[in-house]
Order: C-alpha cells, then sequence, then structure tokens
C-alpha cells in the first residue's frame, strides 16, 4: 500500500487541483498543510472519550492536510519556484505535522499511548532512511509498505470509522472505546491503524535502510575512482 506510486496517474487530477493556488508560494501552502494537522492533533486531543463525534472533524483535517501536502509540490513544480530551501521546509514541516497529529490521537483517549509514541518513531524512522538516502547521494527512497499518504489515509479512516460507529447505528458496539477484544484486552479502530504504522513502518524503514547499505560502496572511493552515479561532488 504505497499511494505514492499512484501519483504519477493522478497528475491531470492534482494540476486541476492546484490551478486555482498557482499564485500562492509553495512555501505558505505547507504552512496550511501544517496547520490543518496541527487542527487534527487538537481536535483529537479534545475528543478524550467523551465526544468520539469529533472525529469526524479529525478525519476531515487529516485529509485536506494531505491535499495541501500534495499541492505544494505541484504548485512549486508548475510555477518553476521549486528550491532546495522550499523542499527543506517541506521535509520539516511534514515531521512536525506527524508529531502534532499522532500526540494529539495519543490523548484522545481512544489509543494506547505507548502505540501511539511507537507508531510516531516507525513513522518517523521511515521518512528518515528515505531522506538518508538522498543525503548519500542515493535519491529520495518512496518505497515500502507504508509513505506519508498511506499513514494519512488509514489515520483518516480510522478516525472516521471512530465518528461512524460512536452514533447509535445497529452496528454500533456498546462500549466505543472497545472495538476489539483479544485475550480481554481492549482495541479501538484507532489502536488497529497504529498497529498497522508500527508494523508497516518499521519494514519500510527497514527496507529502505537496506536498499541504501546495498548500494553504497564497501569501502571510500580512492581519489582516481570515479564517482558514483548521483552522488555530490566532493
Amino acid at each position: 500500500m504505497v499511494l505514492e506510486e499512484l501519483r504519477e496517474r493522478f497528475q491531470p487530477q492534482i494540476a486541476r487541483l492546484a490551478k486555482p493556488f498557482l499564485a500562492w508560494s509553495p512555501s505558505s501552502l505547507s504552512w496550511v498543510a501544517l496547520a490543518l494537522a496541527a487542527g487534527a492533533g487538537a481536535t483529537a486531543a479534545a475528543v478524550r472519550a467523551t465526544t468520539p463525534l469529533l472525529f469526524l472533524a479529525v478525519s476531515g483535517l487529516i485529509l485536506l492536510s494531505g491535499l495541501f501536502d500534495v499541492l505544494d509540490g505541484a504548485v512549486a513544480r508548475r510555477t518553476q519556484r521549486s528550491s532546495p530551501r522550499g523542499d527543506l521546509l517541506d521535509h520539516v514541516l511534514d515531521r512536525y505535522a506527524d508529531v502534532f497529529l499522532v500526540l494529539g490521537i495519543a490523548v484522545s483517549g481512544f489509543a494506547m499511548p505507548w502505540l501511539a509514541l511507537l507508531a510516531l518513531a516507525s513513522l518517523l524512522l521511515a521518512s528518515y532512511m528515505g531522506t538518508q538516502a538522498q543525503a548519500l547521494g542515493q535519491g529520495r527512497l518512496y518505497g515500502g509498505l507504508l509513505s506519508r499518504a498511506d499513514r494519512l489515509v488509514v489515520l483518516a479512516i480510522a478516525a472516521f470509522l471512530e465518528f461512524d460507529w460512536s452514533l447509535p447505528w445497529p452496528w454500533a458496539p456498546s462500549e466505543p472505546w472497545s472495538r476489539f477484544v483479544w485475550h480481554g484486552i481492549g482495541f479501538t479502530v484507532i489502536d488497529v491503524a497504529l498497529l498497522y504504522i508500527v508494523i508497516a513502518g518499521q519494514w519500510t524503514a527497514i527496507a529502505r535502510a537496506w536498499r541504501t547499505y546495498s548500494a553504497l560502496p564497501a569501502s571510500a572511493p580512492t581519489a582516481t575512482d570515479p564517482p558514483a552515479p548521483g552522488a555530490p561532488p566532493p
């Protein structure tokens, strides 16, 4: 499940969505994405197991944050305003957005805090391995089971399900904070999503690290060795 692989297929749709924002600076769109993610985290933190209807707002804010995260790059390319500074800012704000969102979910009352912290560590490690490959001249890595788009969609769906199952539907459980029980331990939908992020995130981080490690030379090149393809100049 790597939605990044589908980005090229949906470029025409992304271009149409970006058209109203061409006058914006790409960096301002990155800041909007961060603000929306922080809003999602703050709204999740306000749930506190008593107002699960707020999860509808959480789901919507997560999806909007992901949309603006896509639009900043699309606008930068369309208006030829891509720059190393903009790329760095986008990566930095994405990591802060991840932190705000997962920490908000951790204190929502619908998640095991330790599981949320493990999920946060996993997604940060997965992102780090992708950028570390780029720093070593191997190009930015997006492979693995969990891209940033994947985890945003997973969390948005989980938040929506928590909202939906908190309504008085016939299929709604009597105790919304214990959707699934395994050996006497109750799991919410949010917990299941976080567990997936932990497993898929670690798999992605290890796979990216191994791919980068395998592509690097076993020893430092000598002065007479030609530089590796894509490697920065000495």
